[in-house]
């Protein structure tokens, strides 16, 4: 982990983890990862640009102590001056890198990645129940900055587990669906990172400095569904079940008028409504 003070240490690390990201970007499973590993690397290039112009600066302030071997100080300084201006100019040249990789994940943003055949299909022939996103939590500012060192320093898991203090079961279910904190998908932007551990899923932007923790939801009865019952509830009246007789006192209910008002009912009913709750009572564990 970076020191943030001990400058050969941090050379050291970002050298090693460099080597790494050289050996693991030879292939890449999911295209669209290219677009988060470019953002990083826009802005490790930002940061090599101001090493370079403050190691720099370190050989001007200090030339008053450079020697050569031979103990020529006139020699060293002049080395000294020599090593800022390349060090600089190589400063110069980063510029016009940052510049193409700028562009180049710009142009990555526009690129819509489709799945592999093979993936579609398996996808299609899901049973998986479906699943909307509420929101448990969202911090921005120092709040935010205390999480994403707990990321830095332990991993996304750690910092899902310590969020996970902020969801307090029906009440934070209840406060997000009356607020409309309620997603089809985790909602991110640009640089936007992901974790997911369970029904929790954590998404977190260190360069926008905000996180926010999400609960998965069982979704809510779709309007095709609802037609597919009234569809079985007419044909159960076709076929005989149901009394078509105008003669039936309207009073009477049978079982299949009955699971007919149950589906009127389930469309009527605006199903991400929460319980009715006072207005001077918000839900904890959801910071807006």
């Amino acid at each position: 982990m970076p020191t943030f003070h001990d400058p050969l240490g941090d050379a050291a690390e970002a050298s090693e983890a460099l080597r790494g990201l050289a050996h693991a970007s030879r292939v890449f499973d999911n295209p669209a990862d290219t677009y988060g590993a470019l953002g990083d690397l826009l802005s490790g290039v930002r940061s090599l640009r101001q090493v370079l112009d403050q190691v720099g600066s370190a050989h001007l302030v200090h030339r008053g102590r450079a020697h050569d071997d031979e103990g020529d100080q006139a020699a060293g300084a002049s080395e000294a001056l020599a090593a800022a201006d390349d060090l600089h100019h190589a400063g110069t040249l980063l510029d016009g890198v940052e510049e193409r990789v700028n562009a180049a994940m710009t142009h990555t943003g526009r690129i819509a990645w489709y799945a592999p055949a093979q993936e579609i299909d398996r996808e299609a022939v899901s049973t998986e129940a479906p699943r909307r996103w509420l929101s448990v939590v969202f911090l921005q500012g120092a709040e935010a900055d205390e999480v994403l060192d707990l990321i830095d320093r332990d991993g996304p898991d750690a910092a899902i587990e310590h969020l996970r203090n902020w969801d307090y079961g029906e009440e934070t279910t209840d406060a997000a669906l009356e607020n409309g904190y309620v997603y089809d998908e985790p909602p991110t932007g640009q640089l936007d990172r992901m974790a997911t551990d369970g029904d929790y899923t954590l998404t977190y932007n260190p360069f926008m400095g905000h996180v926010g923790l999400l609960r998965a939801h069982p979704a809510a009865m779709s309007d095709s569904t609802i037609d597919e019952m009234d569809v079985v509830l007419a044909r159960e009246a076709i076929s005989g079940v149901g009394p078509l007789d105008a003669n039936t006192p309207r009073a009477e209910v049978t079982p299949v008028s009955a699971r007919a008002q149950q589906a009127s009912a389930v469309v009527e009913q605006d199903w991400f409504a929460g319980p009715a709750r006072s207005s001077g009572s918000p839900g904890r564990g959801l910071s807006l």
